[in-house]
């Protein structure tokens, strides 16, 4: 891969992977509930997940949505739903002093599970294998793979890092929770765009 082509896929990595999407929006909810430190775990499994995502999307998985086009659609009704519920939980979350010991942020495998019913993380993962590795060797399917390890973990962490900024003013009970309902309708509408539900 040339130099300049590589640049032009660590521009896409990063953008892709900073601009509003599901894992970003529950990465800042995330922030403002529990704070930065207790969400590494779910930074880190994003970072991995979407890593290992693109490469079996170009290894194999890409092959089989084009030989399979029903594939696609289920797991978009799986997509949908899973991130549905996801939301709602969001949006109920109680506030910090109001929670049982159950209440904890997403751990690094719960993250990058999510990445396998997150419409964004396939949708990157498909076009950053299309563009940078259409050949889909190994070589330059791992190479767009590192590309999103590389970049994706600092992208994700302004948006964990936001939210803590937002935790400092969301200390009554009234504003976190309607923080948390702000970010489950956003999480909701993230799935207009990824999913084309305007076309």
């Amino acid at each position: 891969m040339s130099p300049t082509l590589l640049a032009a896929l660590l521009g896409f990595a990063f953008v892709a992977t900073v601009t509003p999407g599901p894992n970003n929006l529950m990465l800042m909810a995330s922030g403002a509930n529990f704070g930065f430190r207790r969400s590494l775990p779910h930074m880190v499994g994003i970072a991995g997940g979407v890593a290992v995502m693109t490469l079996l999307v170009g290894t194999g998985l890409m092959a089989l949505f084009e030989a399979v086009p029903l594939l696609e659609s289920a797991l978009r009704v799986l997509s949908v739903g899973y991130l549905l519920w996801l939301a709602v939980r969001i949006a109920t979350a109680a506030p910090v002093a109001d929670r049982t010991g159950d209440a904890r942020p997403l751990t690094a495998l719960q993250a990058a599970a999510f990445q396998w019913v997150n419409p964004k993380a396939w949708a990157i993962a498909l076009s950053a294998i299309s563009l940078y590795a259409p050949d889909r060797s190994l070589v330059s399917v791992a190479l767009v793979a590192a590309a999103f390890t590389l970049v994706c973990f600092p992208a994700i962490s302004l948006w964990t890092w936001a939210g803590t900024v937002l935790r400092r003013w969301l200390t009554g009970g009234a504003r976190l929770r309607a923080f948390n309902v702000t970010m489950a309708l956003l999480l909701v509408a993230s799935l207009y765009p990824v999913l084309g539900l305007g076309r």
